[in-house]
């Protein structure tokens, strides 16, 4: 699966009604660490394709899920199954700490 935008347009259809598992990333441009997760996301999706979509969250662009979701900090990552948060982690994971996150 490839790495989708997430705007105020797509979420529900994205998120919400996925049948499976998205991992929403928090982030904004201008955040050093949020680069860093970028890449070890990358990895994870390289080598799991087929498991989880990611979806990324401008935080500037599109700051009312930041809200929603009590995003604070960044990056922020978000687990959903099957549309309901089921999990979080806050600040630079590692690849494994965010295999983890997925897992459980």
């Amino acid at each position: 699966m490839s790495t989708v935008q997430i705007t105020t347009k797509n979420f529900k259809r994205e998120v919400l009604d996925f049948d499976g598992i998205v991992l929403l990333d928090f982030w904004a441009p201008w955040c050093g660490p949020c680069r860093k997760q970028r890449k070890v996301l990358d990895r994870i999706e390289r080598e799991q394709p087929q498991k989880i979509k990611i979806g990324k969250v401008n935080i500037d662009e599109v700051p009312e899920y930041a809200r929603k979701y009590r995003v604070y900090n960044i990056p922020t990552l978000i687990v959903f199954d099957h549309g309901k948060m089921r999990d979080r982690a806050e600040g630079l994971q590692t690849k494994e700490q965010i295999e983890l996150l997925l897992i459980n």
